[in-house]
């Protein structure tokens, strides 16, 4: 199944968010053109070893939701419920404070702290590292300063998220595309597509080879784009990994990236480091 957003070499950002998409997106700059190696990570349950949706419920009252809240969730509007679910913790006077704490305190994925050390003492014409989740700006800048992961991600794309006046985080959907298979508010093929035809665009090459490190469905699409010199980093059991399995032996060669299931952080550095040594 195809996902269709954007045309090709545009902001996948609508018009209304690109202010807020701006202060996500490592203050904007154009990367260092040089880079040999695009990696992109998903966040929660990839980066950090839970939902951040889930997690921020612990500085709701009770450290709960109200059974008629959690019953207006529907699928694929995942972004909508979050929406109710903050809206709900600023009625009852949960503070910022009290939700950076719970986000703060998130353990990172197994050996995904080491990971960060290895791609930061690479030289720097090898990785640029990008992050896309969908989380959120809050959830994501406020866990990444705290482990001092921020300058690592050259971009990051996620849902805007900021605080109003009266102290309520208000959370938006990153964009809008056709995608079947996402949901409503973020499709990572899209951005994934787009991202890689800008750089290669401004780079005025492409990259040697894509990196992407994943575990969940909304993985699994932008994945179907990676072709056969990329990887395909799949957390294992997770669904990202199950659904490559199911296409592999459903219709073997249409996923064209190298699998490389992992449980730590350990897993997918041994497997960058051997093609960081490539001469190519």
């Amino acid at each position: 199944m195809n996902c269709f957003g954007s045309p090709p070499g545009e902001d996948v950002t609508p018009p209304r968010s690109r202010r807020s998409a701006n202060n996500m997106a490592a203050n904007s700059a154009t990367p260092p053109s040089d880079r040999r190696f695009l990696i992109i990570f998903d966040f929660d349950e990839t980066i950090v070893n839970e939902s951040s949706d889930d997690v921020v419920v612990q500085a709701a009252p009770g450290q709960n939701l109200p059974a008629w809240l959690k019953d207006t969730y529907r699928p694929g509007h995942y972004n909508e419920y979050m929406q109710r679910v903050l809206a709900y913790m600023a009625e009852k006077g949960v503070p910022e404070s009290a939700i950076r704490s719970v986000i703060e305190k998130i353990p990172a994925s197994p050996g995904m702290l080491a990971l960060f050390q290895f791609l930061r003492h690479r030289p720097p014409q090898d990785f640029e590292v990008v992050l896309v989740s969908d989380a959120n700006t809050f959830f994501i800048e406020s866990w990444l300063r705290r482990v001092g992961a921020r300058q690592l991600f050259v971009k990051i794309f996620t849902n805007p998220a900021t605080f109003d006046k009266d102290g309520r985080l208000v959370l938006r959907p990153f964009h809008s595309h056709s995608c079947l298979r996402c949901p409503e508010n973020m499709c990572k093929q899209v951005i994934l597509r787009d991202y890689v035809m800008r750089r290669t665009q401004e780079r005025g090459r492409p990259f040697q080879r894509v990196f992407y490190v994943g575990d969940g469905a909304n993985d699994f699409c932008p994945s179907l784009i990676l072709g056969p010199r990329d990887t395909a980093f799949a957390r294992r059991d997770y669904p990202m990994h199950r659904l490559i399995t199911e296409i592999h032996e459903a219709r073997p060669g249409e996923f064209k990236a190298v699998t490389v299931p992992w449980a730590s952080g350990d897993d997918v550095v041994e497997r960058l480091r051997k093609h960081a040594e490539e001469k190519l």
